[in-house]
């Protein structure tokens, strides 16, 4: 199986060296370049031309947003897959993000088996956003839609995975969780998706709480 590539865009060098040695530790992935700020990010991704791009926002010279724009934005003929990682917790960031094409959100404070599943899904054209972050936005998102799918629309064990990506559970918590395994969960997604006609966790999770599916926000 071909490794997916994976570009690092980071001015911090130590976080750079910690993703590669996360990243370059699993079968299927690859860091094959670094930038430390977003016009080289660019530069080298133009030429590269690699799977992933992972970019921290705030960076010297272009910053990930106007990086995702450039890469992944509705106006890139070729678009190249961005997952955005950051320290900071901001919905203004997160908007101007999923605006701007990003195949993933991500707080760096969520930890390297969210950033591995975030690429990992980015790949199959999936976007993940850390769960802090998809609670949150959901708030924003949601309004009651007579258009709105109901729930039986759904099998019984469909609308227990939609409900618990509704709190903003990652794939290998629903698995625990529901006692089945990833590749399951990820087979009860596409079905999910296919139903709903919705292209992303977050269309999930909103679609759960305007049906009154989601129930209270996790502890």
């Amino acid at each position: 199986m071909t490794p997916i590539r994976i570009l690092l865009a980071d001015d911090q060098e130590g976080i750079r060296v910690a993703f590669r040695l996360i990243l370059d530790a699993q079968p299927d992935m690859t860091v094959i370049a670094e930038a430390g700020d977003g016009t080289t990010a660019l530069e080298l991704a133009r030429h590269l031309r690699p799977d992933i791009v992972l970019a921290d926002v705030r960076m010297p010279g272009l910053d990930g947003l106007h990086l995702t724009r450039e890469l992944a934005g509705p106006d890139v003929a070729d678009p190249i897959r961005v997952v955005v990682v950051t320290t900071f917790d901001l919905d203004e960031y997160v908007h101007a993000a999923l605006r701007h094409g990003a195949s993933g959100f991500l707080l760096k404070r969520s930890g390297p088996t969210l950033m591995i599943e975030a690429i990992r899904a980015a790949m199959a054209g999936d976007t993940l956003i850390s769960p802090q972050v998809t609670v949150r936005l959901i708030r924003h998102l949601t309004r009651r839609s007579s258009a709105a799918p109901e729930p039986d629309v759904l099998t019984g064990r469909e609308r227990d995975v939609a409900r618990l990506v509704a709190t903003g559970r990652s794939n290998a918590e629903i698995a625990a969780e529901l006692r089945i395994s990833v590749g399951t969960v990820k087979g009860h997604l596409a079905g999910i998706h296919t139903r709903l006609r919705t292209r992303n966790r977050v269309g999930i999770a909103v679609w759960a709480h305007e049906v009154g599916l989601a129930g209270h926000d996790p502890p």
